[in-house]
C-alpha cells in the first residue's frame, strides 16, 4: 500500500500542545513504508524496521519495534503471555494507518511515526516525536553486536504534563517530571518502567533492560543499554482505570493473608532462638498486638545453605510451634547468594545454577561468613533459570517448610546485590545482564511462589527488598531499602509509597523508623519514631525494623540497638501502643482495601488524584495520602510540629476521625497534631474505629 505521506501537525491534547518535532519536513517525503493487517495487528514496514500495534487488553495496545526483520515473540518481559479478550479494528487508507481499541486509538503516519488519541474526540495522548527533522526518527538502533542495540524511543513533551510511577526512589518527587532516573536495581531504588500521565495514559515499557528514561521538559526518552526490540503497552484512561487494566495485562496481587494486616516486629538482629522468643513472649505479657516476627540474617550455618545454624537456634520447630501458639507468625530471611563455604556451592556451579560472568571468576560480591576471618566471594543463584530456581525451592522446603512449618519469607537483597554492579559483566540464563538484568526480583520471588503453591500452600508473602513490573502476581510485598533515620528521609517515603501504588506494587512499607542508626535514647530520635510509627500504622503494612544504636561491625555477630515499642521510653512507648491498637481496630478496613487490591488491582495507598482525578489541586499534593477510598492520612514530616495543614480533595466532605469536626472539601485546613496524633478524615460519613 505504497501512497504519498500526508502533512498532520500535532494536534492539541488534553493539557497543551506537543513538544517540536512531531510534525515537519520528513512528513512530506514520499512515502516509505507499507502497511498490513495480520492477525488483528496493525503493522508498518518501512527501511528494514517493522513496528507492530496490536490491542492488548480493553482501552490497551502493545507497540514492538524491530530493526532487521518481523518482531520477536518470546523474548522477557512483564507482560501475561495472553492479553485479555477485547474487540478492536484495524484501517489502512490515504498511506496511514489507525488501530481503535475502546478508548484508545493509534495512528501510524506512512513514515512509521505512532500517535495516541483518545477516541471520543481525537484528543493527542501521546505521540512519539523525532530527534530531528532528517534525522534520526522517534526510534534510534545502534548496534551493538550480535543482533542487539542500544535502543532509545522518544516521545513528545507537553506543557503542564505530570508524570507519576517508575517504581521506588528516594529522590523525594511525586511528579517526576523534569527527573532522569536510571532503569537498574540498587538498595532503595526500585526500577518499575511504568509511568501514569495527567494526560490520561499509563505506559509499561516492557522490557528488563538495563538503561534510563529522561522525563525531560523538550521530550521523553526511554533508553534500552543492549537490547533486541522496542516494546511498550499504553492504556488510556484516567489513573484508577489504568490500575486495572494495568493489573490485567502484568497479574493482580493474591489476597493478603489476615496475619500480615497486622504488627510485624523485627530489627537487625535477633541473634539466638532464645532472643528472638524473648521478644515475642514480651509483647504477649504486655497485651500488645503482633502478628509477626522476623528472623534475620546469619541464622544460617554458611550463606547459601539456607538452613538454621543449631548452635542458635537448637529447636526451630519448638521455636515455631510455641509461635504459633501465641498467635504470631515466623518469617525467615532468605539471601539469594552462596558462599563458597556453602555445602550447595560446588553442584550450583557444576550445574551451571549460578549467574554467569562474561569475564573473570564465578563471583559477584564479597561478603561475611562463619568460620572465616574475613570476606569471601560469594556467587547468586541464577533466578532467571528455571532448573535453578527449583533448585533453591527444594533447600527451602527441605530445610524450612517441611521440617518447621515456615512458610513465610523476608526476600532481601534481591537486586541482587552486586559489588561492583556491572550488569554487562552478566551473563542470566534469560539473556546477557544488560538485557534482562531487571527483572532478578520478580523472579526470585516467582520461585517462592511457585514453590509454595506446588507444596499446597494458598497463603502467600514474601517481603522483598527490590521488584520489577509483575512481581505483585508473586505475593511480594516490598519495602523501601535500607534509609536513613530522620524527618528528611521519612517524608521521601510518602512520594515513594505513592509511586510504588501506581507501578502496581499494592503491598508496600518501610523500616519504621527507617535503617541506619537511631538511638533509642535520644529524644530528637524518639520524636521521628513517633511520627514514623504513626505513618507505619498506616501504611499498607506495618513492619518495626532498622540497625539502631549502637551497633557493630558487618559480620556473623552482628546485632543493633533495642528496637521493641518499649525500648523508646514511657511517653513513645505508650504513643506507639496507642498506634499498635489502631492498627488492630482497623484490621478489617485493611483485610477489604487489601481485597480490592486482589480483585481489581487498585492500590491501598493512593494519591488524592485516584479517587478524585477532576479536582486539579490533588495532582500536586505529595505529602498525605488517602489509605483506601475513605481515610485521609496526613503524616507529620517535620520536628517540633503541633499542627498540620491538610487538603481535603474537593467532591466529598471530610470530617476529622478524631474531633468529629466537618469539613467541605476543596480547601486547605489546619488542624491540631500533637505529637501523639497523626491527622486523619474520613470520607463522606465513612464510620471507622479510630478513635479508642
Amino acid at each position: 500500500m505504497n501512497q504519498p505521506a500526508e502533512n498532520h501537525p500535532g494536534q492539541p491534547g488534553q493539557a497543551g500542545q506537543p513538544g517540536q518535532g512531531s510534525a515537519g519536513l520528513a512528513q512530506s517525503s514520499p512515502t516509505v513504508g507499507t502497511f498490513r493487517e495480520r492477525d488483528g495487528a496493525l503493522e508498518w514496514s518501512g527501511r528494514q524496521e517493522t513496528v507492530r500495534v496490536e490491542p492488548w487488553g480493553p482501552d490497551a495496545v502493545r507497540v514492538r519495534a524491530r530493526l532487521g526483520g518481523p518482531v520477536l515473540e518470546g523474548l522477557p518481559g512483564a507482560l501475561l503471555d495472553e492479553a485479555p479478550a477485547t474487540e478492536a479494528s484495524v484501517k489502512i487508507e490515504d498511506g496511514r494507518g489507525q488501530l481503535t481499541v475502546g478508548a484508545l486509538t493509534v495512528e501510524v503516519d506512512a513514515e512509521g511515526l505512532v500517535r495516541f488519541l483518545r477516541t471520543d474526540d481525537s484528543a493527542e495522548l501521546l505521540t512519539e516525536e523525532r530527534a530531528h527533522f532528517w534525522w534520526p526518527g522517534p526510534r534510534l538502533y545502534t548496534p551493538v553486536g550480535n543482533g542487539h542495540h542500544r535502543l532509545e524511543q522518544r516521545f513528545a513533551a507537553y506543557e503542564g504534563e505530570k508524570l507519576y510511577g517508575l517504581g521506588q526512589h528516594q529522590h523525594g518527587l511525586l511528579d517526576q517530571k523534569g527527573a532522569v532516573l536510571d532503569l537498574v536495581q540498587r538498595n532503595a531504588e526500585v526500577t518499575i518502567p511504568v509511568l501514569t500521565s495527567s494526560r490520561g495514559y499509563t505506559l509499561l515499557w516492557n522490557s528488563p533492560a538495563i538503561g534510563r528514561v529522561e522525563l525531560a521538559g523538550n521530550g521523553t526518552r526511554w533508553v534500552a543499554d543492549s537490547a533486541r526490540q522496542i516494546d511498550y503497552w499504553i492504556t488510556a484512561g484516567q489513573p484508577a482505570d489504568a490500575q486495572r487494566r494495568y493489573s490485567a495485562v502484568t497479574g493482580r496481587t493474591p489476597m493478603l493473608p489476615k496475619w500480615a494486616a497486622g504488627f510485624w516486629q523485627c530489627k537487625l538482629r535477633y541473634r539466638t532462638q532464645d532472643e528472638l522468643l524473648g521478644v515475642a513472649r514480651e509483647y504477649k505479657r504486655r497485651g500488645l498486638p503482633i502478628d509477626a516476627i522476623v528472623c534475620d540474617f546469619f541464622h544460617w550455618t554458611h550463606l547459601g545453605d539456607w538452613k538454621f545454624d543449631p548452635a542458635e537456634w537448637p529447636d526451630p520447630a519448638a521455636m515455631r510451634q510455641e509461635l504459633e501458639e501465641l498467635g504470631i507468625k515466623l518469617v525467615v530471611s532468605v539471601w539469594p547468594s552462596v558462599s563458597p563455604l556453602s555445602e550447595n556451592h560446588q553442584l550450583m556451579e557444576q550445574r551451571g545454577y549460578f549467574i554467569g560472568t562474561q569475564y573473570g571468576p564465578m563471583a559477584h560480591a564479597d561478603w561475611p561468613d562463619k568460620e572465616v576471618a574475613s570476606t569471601v566471594q560469594v556467587a547468586f543463584y541464577d533466578a532467571t533459570n528455571p532448573e535453578a530456581r527449583d533448585f533453591l525451592w527444594s533447600r527451602i522446603k527441605e530445610n524450612y517448610l517441611d521440617p518447621y512449618g515456615i512458610t513465610a519469607f523476608w526476600l532481601d537483597a534481591c537486586e541482587p546485590e552486586l559489588k561492583p554492579g556491572f550488569q554487562e559483566n552478566l551473563r542470566y540464563w534469560s539473556g546477557p545482564g544488560l538485557e534482562v538484568g531487571n527483572m532478578y526480583p520478580s523472579d526470585n520471588a516467582r520461585t517462592f511462589y511457585e514453590g509454595m503453591i506446588a507444596a499446597g500452600e494458598t497463603e502467600i508473602v514474601t517481603l522483598n527488598r527490590s521488584a520489577w513490573a509483575g512481581s505483585q502476581r508473586y505475593g511480594a510485598a516490598l519495602w523501601s531499602g535500607d534509609i536513613g533515620t530522620d524527618f528528611a528521609t521519612l517524608r521521601r517515603q510518602i512520594a515513594a509509597g505513592l509511586n510504588t501504588s501506581l507501578s502496581g506494587i499494592p503491598w508496600w512499607n518501610t523500616d519504621i523508623g527507617g535503617f541506619h542508626g537511631g538511638d533509642p535514647d535520644d529524644p530528637a530520635y524518639r520524636e521521628v519514631m513517633i511520627r514514623w510509627f504513626q505513618f507505619g500504622a498506616l501504611s499498607p503494612l506495618m513492619r518495626l525494623h532498622g540497625f539502631r544504636d549502637p551497633g557493630m561491625p558487618l559480620g556473623p555477630d552482628m546485632t543493633g540497638g533495642p528496637n521493641e515499642v518499649w525500648s523508646y521510653g514511657e511517653e513513645a512507648g505508650t504513643i506507639m501502643e496507642k498506634y499498635l491498637r489502631l492498627r488492630e481496630r482497623l484490621k478489617p478496613y485493611v483485610l477489604d482495601v487489601m481485597r480490592a487490591a486482589h480483585e481489581e488491582g487498585l492500590p491501598v495507598m493512593r494519591p488524592l488524584f485516584l479517587e478524585f482525578p477532576d479536582d486539579q489541586a490533588t495532582w500536586s499534593v505529595a505529602d498525605s495520602y488517602l489509605f483506601g477510598p475513605d481515610l485521609l492520612v496526613v503524616p507529620v514530616l517535620t520536628a517540633g510540629a503541633s499542627v498540620r495543614t491538610a487538603y481535603l480533595p474537593a467532591g466529598a466532605r471530610w470530617t476529622d476521625a478524631w474531633t468529629g469536626t466537618s469539613y467541605e472539601g476543596g480547601t486547605n485546613v489546619t488542624v491540631d497534631a500533637p505529637l501523639d496524633r497523626i491527622p486523619l478524615f474520613l470520607r463522606d460519613g465513612a464510620v471507622l474505629p479510630i478513635a479508642e
